[in-house]
């Protein structure tokens, strides 16, 4: 389905990002794996689409905060791969306290990584789906940015900044046809929630339990596809936030 299509997903080499990368390269798609800090771990993600789904993939260290930095990653995958389909910027951090008590540091950093991250990587693939006359941006939100959440007024206002970026650079690049959508997953199991089992919110699910990230990679794969959609967020969420 996605055969001879190259993905980019940024924090690929974990969690949600690397279901979604497993998932891309199940559908053919030949992968562009960008993490920040473990190289072995990515290394063997690349591994397993080769070995597993007969793709191409390879392994980027970056740090998407850096501006120049994400304009090198862009260009050597343009250089490896040939050019860019499908970009997932999935790559955030949490630095979880009270607005009232929070470090100027901790707020700038998770807005830095989750949100001006975000920016980078489309801001440097831009030209290249326009060239193209096609492509698909897809940003990891969340249901915080959808509803806030006590205690993450920094990750919150990171995800609602990416619904509002993924809506105008929709508008923007909609006639070069170039699709831009996000997607805000509740309670996911990953390293970033462990823990959260107990937390109140999750016995709030409708659905019942928490997420995994094949639910979040299902709704990219969706989305990688749906050509007709454009400046949408799809809740991943069991419910939560209806």
């Amino acid at each position: 389905m996605l055969k001879g299509k190259t993905a980019l997903v940024t924090g690929g080499s974990r969690g949600i990002g690397e279901a979604i990368v497993y998932r891309l390269a199940s559908m053919g798609a030949d992968v562009a794996v960008i993490y920040a800090g473990e190289a072995e771990r990515a290394a063997a993600v690349c591994g397993r689409c080769r070995q597993d789904f007969g793709v191409r993939a390879q392994s980027y260290r970056c740090d998407v905060v850096d501006f120049d930095a994400a304009k090198e990653t862009a260009a050597a995958v343009k250089t490896d791969f040939g050019t860019v389909h499908i970009l997932v910027n999935n790559a955030g951090v949490t630095r979880d306290g009270l607005c009232a008590m929070m470090k100027e540091e901790d707020f700038d950093r998770v807005i830095d990584v989750n949100l001006k991250g975000a920016f980078h990587m489309i801001r440097h693939l831009a030209g290249t789906f326009i060239r193209n006359r096609e492509g698909c941006i897809i940003n990891i939100s969340s249901v915080s940015g959808l509803t806030g959440n006590a205690g993450q007024c920094n990750y919150a206002a990171s995800k609602a900044g990416l619904i509002g970026l993924t809506k105008s650079v929709a508008k923007e690049l909609a006639g070069r046809g170039v699709r831009c959508n996000a997607i805000a997953p509740g309670f996911i199991a990953t390293d970033m929630t462990s823990g959260q089992e107990d937390n109140p919110l999750v016995q709030m699910i409708p659905l019942g339990r928490m997420g995994q990230p094949s639910d979040v990679a299902d709704a990219v794969a969706y989305l990688a596809t749906a050509r007709y959609v454009t400046g949408e967020v799809l809740r991943v969420d069991g419910g939560i936030a209806m």
